[in-house]
């Protein structure tokens, strides 16, 4: 026999998608569609440069430095 979940564990997941959904980003860990958005949050959390991922953008020299600040904030 299955669980039913109440409509509120439902609709909380809805919302936390809805909520974490950025215009230009991919992904939690900073994936942007252009160049300018990656420096502008690289220059949010403390980077000087951005770098390409698979025809995406991502702020810092590369992906181990871009989790090294993140931790900082």
């Amino acid at each position: 026999m299955h669980a039913i979940q109440p409509l509120s564990a439902i609709s909380f997941g809805v919302l936390a998608v809805l909520v974490n959904t950025t215009p230009g980003m991919a992904h939690g860990k900073g994936l942007y569609a252009t160049e300018g958005e990656a420096l502008q949050r690289a220059a949010e959390i403390g980077c000087i440069s951005v770098h390409e991922n698979n025809g995406r953008w991502m702020p810092c020299t590369d992906e181990r430095k871009l989790h090294q600040q993140l931790r900082k904030q």
